[in-house]
C-alpha cells in the first residue's frame, strides 16, 4: 500500500493508493520543513494525519512517498525521520523529496524529458527518468519566476497603471476587484505574501482573456520562461507542466512552446495522477 503526499505551505494532499487505484484522500495544512520546526510538523501530522489512519491501513505493508516544497538536500533526512518515526516505518518505507521531482515524475514518468511548474511561482528542470540533473534556478517573483502568476500579476499592475495595457481595462480591473491604485501599492508593499497576491490577477486575465492586450500579456509571459528558463538547458525534448497557471493558460502555452521547437507531453494542475501513473509502473502495490 502507497500513501503519497503532495505538499506546499498552505495545504498538503494525502493520497492513499491501493492496487494502482486512489481510495481514499484527505487534507491536513502545509507541512514545509524550511519553515517549520519539527515539534510543529510532528504536531500536525498527529493531529491532523494520523488520527485519519485506521489501524488496517496502519499495520499495513505501507511506503510513503511525500513530495514538497521546502525538502531541500538538508531537510530531506529530517522529513523521512518524522515520517518514519510518526507512521513506525522503517527509513526505507519512506521517500521524501522536492515539489520539482514529483512534478517531474509526473509529467515525464520513467523517460527523460523537461518538467515545469507555472503556479504562483515557477520552476522547472532537466530530468533523465529517474532523477533531476540540471535546474535553473527560478530566483523568485522579483528577480525571476518568468511564466508565473506572480510575475503575470507583476506586469498586468505595471501595465495598468503605467498606461501600456488600455484604459478600459484598467478600469475595468479596478471595477471588478473593488480596488483602487492606493490599496494594489498597499497590498503589494506594505502587506505579506505580495507574490500570492500579485498571482490572483491570474483568475482576472483568464476570465477576460479575448482581451488581445491580455493574451499577449500571458503569451509575452510564458516567451520568457521558455528564452530564460528552457532554451539554456540545450535540449530539444518534450515538456511537460504542472500548475493553475499553465491548465488556466494551456492552450497559449502550448502555441508558445511549438515556436520553440517542444512538444507538450501534459499539463496538469496537481502531480498526482502522473505520480500514480509512475509508480503504477514500479509495480507498488
Amino acid at each position: 500500500m502507497l500513501i503519497i503526499a503532495d505538499s506546499g505551505s498552505t495545504k498538503t494532499d494525502w493520497f492513499v493508493v491501493e492496487n494502482n487505484e486512489i481510495t481514499r484522500t484527505f487534507r491536513s495544512q502545509g507541512i514545509n520543513p524550511f519553515h517549520q520546526d519539527v515539534t510543529e510538523i510532528r504536531r500536525t501530522l498527529n493531529e491532523e494525519v494520523l488520527c485519519m489512519m485506521t489501524e488496517e491501513l496502519l499495520s499495513s505493508d505501507l511506503q510513503i512517498a511525500f513530495y514538497g516544497s521546502g525538502c531541500t538536500v538538508e531537510k530531506i533526512p529530517v522529513m523521512q525521520q518524522i515520517l518514519a518515526g510518526g507512521f513506525s516505518l522503517p527509513l526505507q518505507s519512506v521517500e521524501v523529496a522536492g515539489d520539482l521531482l514529483g512534478a517531474a515524475r509526473a509529467v515525464c514518468g520513467h523517460e527523460s524529458g523537461i518538467a515545469c511548474i507555472l503556479g504562483t511561482g515557477a520552476n522547472s528542470c532537466l530530468y533523465d527518468g529517474k532523477e533531476m540533473i540540471s535546474n535553473i534556478p527560478p530566483l523568485g517573483y522579483i528577480l525571476g519566476d518568468e511564466g508565473s502568476g506572480a510575475v503575470l500579476g507583476k506586469r498586468f499592475m505595471n501595465g495598468i497603471f503605467k498606461g501600456w495595457i488600455p484604459e478600459r481595462i484598467k478600469a475595468m480591473y479596478l471595477q471588478e476587484t473593488n480596488q483602487t491604485y492606493s490599496s494594489v501599492i498597499s497590498k503589494v508593499y506594505s502587506e505579506p505574501l505580495a507574490n500570492r497576491y500579485l498571482a490572483t490577477v491570474s483568475k482576472f486575465v483568464g476570465k477576460h482573456i479575448d482581451e488581445e492586450p491580455l493574451r499577449k500579456l500571458v503569451r509575452d509571459n510564458f516567451s520568457d520562461f521558455m528564452k530564460y528558463n528552457i532554451l539554456p538547458y540545450n535540449e530539444v525534448s518534450k515538456i511537460g507542466f504542472i500548475g493553475s497557471v499553465a491548465v488556466a493558460f494551456s492552450d497559449i502555452l502550448k502555441e508558445v512552446c511549438n515556436e520553440y521547437g517542444f512538444e507538450v507531453s501534459r499539463i496538469d494542475q496537481s502531480p498526482v495522477s502522473g505520480l500514480l501513473d509512475y509508480y503504477s509502473k514500479l509495480n507498488v502495490k
